[in-house]
């Protein structure tokens, strides 16, 4: 396996990150793609580590940013945070694709494109720092890198249509369809019945006093099923 030498990954990160590793061999493997090789291994023993450092950091700024929320509510929310998709944003933002360090016979580009690699590698770095520099430099690792999702993540909140739609795009699934598959009460207090499908995903249903309220009730019953479903398949990978 080729690729800059473990100081110069260090370096290059911390221009990136404002992190400053004091063992830099920890970041180098946390950089190494799983067909790369080496002697110093490769990320997916610390993904097992990051992934757990950030469920940990996430639900506990959850906790602090919403203390009228059940638990319901909040596993809803640290799924959405937690997801794939987000921690593949924070490794594009990071371009940690263009350290990452893989083997002559990897399709670099293809590696590189994969969601699931980005997610892996930005999980792996947070066990880095975490095994490096402990938990309070993981959080404000985290804190930081995470602000612009939690800001998203407030939008989302409050318009899971929107936020169903981004994910399937996102996912490269077909859009969100709605139906009204039941009406009860009169007419001055009707209550609708909404499911929503997706092509590949699923489908939810919601009910609500109007169909817009329906609609939203069956999209976040709907992005529930699609984050926990995602999560239980890369813990079981």
């Amino acid at each position: 396996m080729d690729g800059p030498s473990a100081q110069r990954l260090a370096e290059a990160f911390a221009a990136r990150a404002g992190v400053t590793f004091g063992d830099p061999a920890l970041l180098r493997q946390a950089l190494t793609h799983s067909g790369g090789g080496g002697q110093g291994g490769d990320y997916q023993r610390l993904e097992f580590l990051g992934d757990r450092v950030l469920g940990l950091v996430i639900a506990e700024e959850l906790l602090k940013r919403f203390p009228d929320d059940d638990e319901g509510r909040l596993a809803r929310r640290l799924n959405w945070l937690v997801r794939r998709e987000a921690c593949a944003r924070v490794a594009r933002d990071l371009k940690l694709d263009e350290l990452m360090l893989t083997a002559k016979t990897t399709r670099r580009g293809q590696a590189a494109a994969s969601q699931k690699v980005l997610s892996d590698l930005c999980e792996a770095v947070i066990a880095a720092i975490y095994l490096d520099q402990g938990l309070p430099e993981a959080r404000d690792f985290i804190l930081a890198r995470w602000a612009p999702l939690f800001a998203a993540h407030r939008e989302a909140a409050r318009d899971a249509k929107s936020a169903l739609q981004e994910l399937a795009a996102a996912r490269q699934l077909a859009t969100p369809a709605y139906r009204v598959v039941g009406r009860e009460g009169p007419d001055h207090a009707p209550r609708f019945t909404v499911e929503v499908a997706v092509d590949g995903a699923g489908a939810a249903r919601g009910a609500g006093g109007s169909k817009r309220a329906a609609e939203q009730a069956a999209a976040e019953e709907l992005l529930k099923h699609m984050t926990e479903e995602r999560r239980d398949d890369d813990e079981g990978s």
